[in-house]
């Protein structure tokens, strides 16, 4: 029986054309965007079976606890690889590639974006199997997906000739994203989506690396050879990880490799890039419109309504995209969904915090979100996760007022520890060394008071942090 293959899921990307939902500092993988999971979860259950190894994960810095903490939500032990900063898909792979041939010499790796929807689990896991010995005679395999329609959004795989049987096939050419008689063109011609999935030996990807980029090589088993133990976390070393060339695997690899093929993938997929994408993966209702979350439509067609938290009341439009959010709202066409990029960069160019940043923050231990805010004052709702604690801290300039309205809270000030129940509150002076852990097995909520000429977060001066940040 064939060792397991190992996946590896890309979990960095921001994805900007999802704004405002998503965001830089909490991204669509993570998010439940399309039910109770995120699609970074649904990606780890995909390959939760006999043929895969525990997982690797490689994302970002902001976002690794988010990574383990979702993982073992659903029973995943998965390693956690930390890239230092983004450079494209090009490095990312290449680094848990190598993590993976560390693990074992002769692995073969199935690279994953942890963003996109797959709906049929069982003729993804077969298609896999179909491209298996092809990963193993030394290709690099690429999952091409049979058109629905004529999209511009994605690139195209043109198949050669068929290699065997499985639906694998040789590989005559890539092409970028085309415009709308092109794509029409390509459906007609028979070319396949190109979905940025990847089976192949771990070895043969980075000898390839190495002929065509082998600064990017030297990089990135630099910054695997180097990298440390971060509480568990694989975290690459910084300063060689930087030094990668920052590409896409398609233009480090894909484009000029003679050793790939395309596995023709038998299953519905989308990488629910924006916002026009969901008709895709969620279901319509009679007039065509796709509704997430509390919203009501009249006399409406062919929209796409999602709403968080408040109620989004439309009447009397046609294919419009409407996003409500607890701090943003965003109406856009839906033939101009791709245009949210553009706009995501005027938000930061302006300088508004929502561009990038939820008004509910996370953090290792947990989250909090600003409720009310004022000149003097702010009130805060704080969810501490079972295990979690604050860092040991002080503030020069806020006094804090704490009342626990679920769970038991642990509050240390000064030398002094006690317990906080619900319905107790407890008061925090202004210079008080002070902490806040949950030790229960339920998350522990608590409404937090501010008071003072300063509120910033910048107003926080660590003396330990069990997530290193002191």
């Amino acid at each position: 029986m064939p060792a397991p293959i190992i996946p590896v899921l890309l979990a960095g990307g921001a994805g900007t054309r999802l704004w405002p939902v998503s965001r830089d500092s909490y991204p669509k993988q993570f998010l439940p965007l399309f039910g109770e999971r995120s699609t970074y979860q649904e990606t780890l259950l995909r390959v939760k079976a006999p043929m895969f190894a525990p997982p690797i994960v490689i994302t970002g810095p902001n976002f690794h606890f988010f990574a383990r903490r979702q993982a073992e939500e659903i029973g995943v032990d998965a390693t956690v690889v930390i890239e230092p900063l983004r450079r494209d898909s090009g490095p990312a792979i290449a680094a848990a590639s190598a993590v993976a041939k560390s693990r074992d010499p002769n692995a073969v790796v199935l690279a994953l974006a942890a963003d996109h929807i797959i709906l049929d689990v069982e003729p993804f896991r077969a298609t896999c199997v179909a491209g298996r010995d092809a990963a193993e005679d030394g290709r690099i395999v690429t999952f091409g997906i049979k058109p629905t329609e004529p999209k511009t959004n994605y690139g195209y795989i043109l198949p050669g000739e068929p290699l065997g049987k499985g639906g694998v096939y040789t590989l005559q050419k890539f092409v970028e994203k085309p415009d709308a008689a092109t794509a029409v063109r390509y459906v007609r011609d028979g070319y396949l989506w190109n979905s940025g999935n990847f089976l192949y030996r771990a070895a043969t990807l980075l000898a390839e690396l190495q002929r065509f980029e082998p600064d990017m090589t030297a990089a990135v088993v630099t910054a695997v050879e180097r990298a440390t133990n971060d509480l568990g976390f694989v975290r690459l070393q910084p300063e060689a990880f930087a030094s990668a060339p920052q590409k896409s695997i398609d233009y480090a690899i894909m484009e000029k490799t003679d050793r790939a093929v395309v596995v023709v993938g038998n299953f519905r997929w989308s990488d629910v890039g924006s916002w026009d994408s969901f008709p895709d993966v969620l279901p319509a209702d009679a007039h065509g419109n796709v509704v997430h979350g509390p919203a009501v439509v009249v006399d409406t067609k062919g929209s796409i309504i999602h709403a968080d938290d408040r109620l989004a009341a439309v009447v009397g439009v046609e294919n419009l995209v409407v996003v409500s959010t607890a701090d943003a709202v965003m109406v856009v066409p839906r033939a101009r969904a791709q245009e949210v990029r553009e706009l995501v960069g005027a938000l930061k160019s302006a300088k508004r915090p929502e561009a990038t940043d939820h008004r509910r923050v996370h953090r290792p231990w947990g989250y909090y979100e600003s409720i009310d805010m004022g000149e003097r004052f702010q009130v805060k709702r704080i969810v501490v996760v079972p295990g979690g604690k604050l860092s040991l801290q002080k503030h020069q300039h806020r006094a804090e007022h704490w009342v626990v309205v679920r769970g038991t809270a642990e509050v240390t000030i000064g030398k002094e520890s006690r317990e906080v129940h619900e319905n107790e509150s407890v008061y925090i002076p202004i210079g008080s060394v002070h902490r806040l852990a949950n030790q229960g097995k339920i998350p522990l909520e608590l409404i937090e008071v501010q008071t003072g000429s300063y509120l910033g977060e910048d107003d926080i001066v660590r003396l330990d942090d069990i997530y290193q940040r002191s």
